[in-house]
């Protein structure tokens, strides 16, 4: 029986719109993909999101991928306010769950620049049970340790608890801590997975 049901945070409760915050920047679509691939796209975001690194040694290495942008890249990245916004079910559908008996928990790969700068974005955190952010544990999905550990701090069953995300990759590491997998692609399609998983 699942009673724990665990959200990814970006493009499953809130949309990590970082082409949209390019553009609104004045960058033309060139411009977007060339930002993207030197920073959103390269290893070094994944650094970002696991709490290693600064704002000023991050901004270093994506000049070091297209030392041509450096203006381009600073100025994208001095505030980050608006790449990440809440989507409108992610409130009703955290009290609706819990309404119905189920612990509501996320872990997500999330910087701490993103988590103060977007705070507006994560307005549905007091209403879950807690969770994990990747900046907070430098461990970022999907490494099996950020798994357990959200098993064993929040004292999870794996056979009682479902993960949603929209890469696979983190649903397939889940699933081989045992932990139920929904590969996520709307909201539509993850209630009708968890449906069949026996949550109503």
């Amino acid at each position: 029986m699942i009673r724990n049901i665990v959200f990814d945070i970006g493009n499953v409760l809130t949309d990590f719109r970082w082409k949209g915050f390019l553009r609104d920047k004045g960058f033309d679509e060139d411009m977007v993909e060339r930002i993207a691939e030197a920073s959103i796209m390269s290893p070094c975001w994944e650094e970002f999101d696991r709490g290693d690194w600064d704002e000023e040694r991050l901004l270093q290495e994506f000049i070091k991928n297209d030392p041509e942008i450096e203006q381009e890249l600073r100025s994208s990245f001095s505030c980050v306010t608006g790449m990440v916004t809440i989507r409108d079910y992610a409130i009703p559908w955290i009290k609706e769950l819990k309404e119905k008996g189920y612990r509501v928990l996320y872990l997500s790969n999330f910087s701490y620049k993103a988590y103060v700068e977007c705070a507006e974005a994560l307005t549905f955190l007091p209403y879950m049970d807690g969770g994990i952010l990747s900046y907070r544990e430098k461990l970022v999905k999907p490494n099996p340790e950020i798994y357990r550990l959200l098993l064993d701090r929040f004292s999870l069953l794996p056979r009682e608890t479902v993960f949603l995300d929209d890469t696979l990759k983190n649903v397939e590491a889940a699933r081989e801590q045992g932990i139920y997998g929904i590969h996520f692609e709307s909201r539509e399609q993850a209630c009708l997975a968890l449906k069949e998983l026996g949550v109503m």
